[in-house]
């Protein structure tokens, strides 16, 4: 009687494929949770950019003169809670003024996310 030879993976070869595939697993685990981060910052600077823009066309439209100086004043978008502070300085023509506002997350006051500046007339 003649012994056919075995056929199947050795255990070596199984190790290295499961090494293998780990490997790969842990690369594509990272890179969504990358993902996933990038996508909160993107939403976080999306509302920020929304909330400075919100008060820059509230000055627009009420045609106001804003006064020189600077105000800190809440203003939430899209459920996340926002600090906006709001800095008028006078510049080199007493017809306009510059508005500055910057943006920054309640929970990391430190951070800015986003400052927005216009140019306002004295109408």
């Amino acid at each position: 009687m003649r012994l056919q030879p075995q056929r199947g993976f050795t255990l070596l070869e199984v190790l290295v494929a499961l090494v293998i595939v780990g490997t790969a697993l842990g690369a594509s685990l990272r890179a969504v949770g990358s993902l996933t981060q990038n996508s909160n910052g993107l939403r976080g600077a999306m509302m920020a950019t929304w909330s400075a823009e919100n008060r820059l066309v509230q000055l627009r439209l009420t045609r106001q003169f804003p006064a020189v100086g600077k105000q800190t004043f809440e203003c939430p978008q899209g459920g996340m809670k926002l600090m906006c502070e709001e800095e008028v300085i006078a510049s080199p023509n007493p017809r306009f003024r510059r508005v500055e506002v910057s943006v920054y997350d309640q929970a990391a006051p430190e951070r800015r996310i986003i400052k927005l500046v216009q140019l306002v007339l004295n109408q």
